[in-house]
C-alpha cells in the first residue's frame, strides 16, 4: 500500500522505546558472564589460557620492585621469589619463561636504583639495600626448580588444581571397594590398612562384594612396597573390583592371574587370598595364590586352626591352579585373614609371627563382646606391628 509507513516503536509516554538497547544489553551481558565462567572452569581444569595468570603476576613484579626501592627493609629483592613460585603452579613451561625474563628484568632494575642510590650517598661504604648475588642465586635457584615443577606437570598432563584432588579421589575409590557390604544380623566385620612410612597409598587392599547370601572378599598384597606398589595395586584394585562378583568362585583367581600376566611388569607378582562366605550356613571357602594362610578361631574349643590354601603367586605363569580349603564358621568363632606386614619380622620365622598374632587377637577380639569389637584390626596393628616398616593390612570376620 503506497504511502503506508512503518510503525514506530513507542514506550508508555510516547517516546522511542528503550527496550532493544535493554535486551541487547543483557544478552551481551549474559554472554560476557558465561565466558568468564567457561574461561575459569577451563583454567581449573588445565585446558584454559594462562594468560590472565600471566598478565597478573607480570604486574605483580613492577610493584614488588616499587616497593623494594620505597621500603626496602619491607620488600627486598628475594621477595621476588613469590611471583616465581605462584608462576610454577600457574603458568605453562613457555609463558612461564616470559615471566622469568620480567622478573630478571624487575632485579637488574633493583640493582640499576640501589646502586646509584648507594654512589649518591654522602657514605657508600654505609649503605646496606642492594641485590646481593646472594639474593640473585635464590631467585634463580627458585627459577629453575619451578620450571622444573612446570614441565613435570606438562608431562604427566595434571594440572596442579586438580592434581592433588584426583589423587585423593583415587585414594578415596580404593577405600570405597574395600569397604565390606552390610551383613545381615548376627555377622560383623572389621578392617584396617596402614601403608608403609604413613604415607597415603599402599600395596596392599582388599575389595569386596556380596551377591544374595554370598559375600566375597579379597586381600591382595602387591610385591614392593609404598608409592611404587601402590600405584600398581591402584590398577589391580579397579580390575579385582569388576571381577569380584562377576564370575564364579573358582574362576577370580584364574582370571586375576591372566589380567595381571597381560600386564607385563618387571615386577609383576602379587599374593591375594579370595574369602567366600555363605551367610545363611556360616560354610565358607578360602582360595590362595601365595599368601598367608587364613586363621579361624573356634569359639567352642577355645584355639585357633590355621587354614592354608594352595596356589601360585599371581602373575608369574599361565594356567596356575588355585585349590581351596573350606571350613564353617559357627557362632562365637572368627576368621582372620591379614599381610605378611603383620607377621614379618626380620631373622624370625615366620610361624612365631602367626602364633603372636593369634595371641594378641586372642586378647583384643576373643575376649571383647561383640559391641566392642569395631576398631580391633586397629588395635591389632597398633599391638602387633606398630613400628614395621611395611604394609600391614588385617580383616576380621566373627559371628554371633
Amino acid at each position: 500500500m503506497a504511502g503506508s509507513a512503518r510503525p514506530s516503536a513507542t514506550g508508555r509516554d510516547g517516546g522511542p522505546s528503550r527496550e532493544p538497547v535493554t535486551a541487547r544489553l543483557r544478552a551481551a551481558l549474559y554472554r560476557a558472564r558465561r565466558r568468564l565462567r567457561r574461561t575459569g572452569v577451563d583454567y581449573f581444569r588445565g585446558d584454559g589460557a594462562d594468560w590472565w595468570a600471566f598478565a597478573a603476576l607480570a604486574l605483580l613484579v613492577p610493584l614488588l620492585v616499587l616497593f623494594n626501592v620505597l621500603v626496602p627493609d619491607w620488600a627486598p629483592p628475594t621477595a621476588l621469589v613469590l611471583p616465581v613460585l605462584a608462576g610454577a603452579l600457574l603458568l605453562r613451561p613457555g609463558t612461564l619463561v616470559l615471566l622469568y625474563a620480567v622478573a630478571a628484568a624487575g632485579l637488574i632494575t633493583e640493582s640499576l636504583v640501589h646502586t646509584g642510590e648507594q654512589v649518591a650517598s654522602e657514605r657508600p661504604e654505609a649503605y646496606t639495600h642492594g641485590v646481593t648475588p646472594g639474593a640473585a642465586l635464590v631467585v634463580g635457584a627458585v627459577g629453575v626448580a619451578g620450571l622444573l615443577v612446570a614441565q613435570f606437570r606438562r608431562r604427566i598432563g595434571v594440572p596442579w588444581r586438580g592434581g592433588s584432588t584426583m589423587l585423593f579421589d583415587l585414594r578415596e575409590r580404593i577405600r570405597v571397594q574395600g569397604r565390606v557390604p552390610h551383613l545381615p544380623d548376627g555377622w560383623h566385620t572389621d578392617t584396617a590398612l596402614r601403608p608403609a612410612g604413613g604415607q597415603s597409598f599402599s600395596g596392599d587392599f582388599m575389595v569386596a562384594a556380596r551377591t544374595g547370601p554370598v559375600l566375597e572378599v579379597v586381600l591382595a598384597d602387591v610385591s614392593g612396597k609404598g608409592m611404587d606398589a601402590g600405584s600398581r595395586a591402584l590398577l589391580l584394585s579397579g580390575a579385582f573390583g569388576g571381577l569380584l562378583g562377576s564370575l564364579p568362585a573358582h574362576d577370580f583367581l584364574p582370571a586375576a592371574n591372566g589380567y595381571l600376566l597381560r600386564q607385563d611388569w618387571a615386577e609383576g607378582f602379587a599374593t591375594a587370598v579370595h574369602l567366600v562366605v555363605d551367610l545363611d550356613t556360616g560354610e565358607y571357602e578360602l582360595l590362595s595364590a601365595g599368601h598367608l594362610p587364613g586363621m579361624h578361631r573356634l569359639a567352642g574349643a577355645g584355639h585357633w586352626e590355621v587354614k592354608e590354601a594352595e596356589g601360585p603367586l599371581l602373575g608369574v605363569y599361565d594356567g596356575a591352579k588355585f585349590e581351596g580349603v573350606r571350613g564353617t564358621l559357627g557362632p562365637g568363632d572368627v576368621l582372620m585373614l591379614c599381610t605378611d606386614g603383620m607377621v614379618e619380622v626380620p631373622g624370625r620365622d615366620l610361624g612365631e609371627g602367626m602364633d603372636r598374632l593369634m595371641g594378641e587377637a586372642d586378647r583384643l577380639v576373643a575376649t571383647i563382646p561383640a559391641a566392642g569389637r569395631p576398631g580391633a584390626a586397629v588395635r591389632l596393628i597398633d599391638s602387633v606391628a606398630k613400628h614395621v616398616n611395611d604394609d600391614r593390612a588385617v580383616l576380621l570376620v566373627w559371628r554371633r
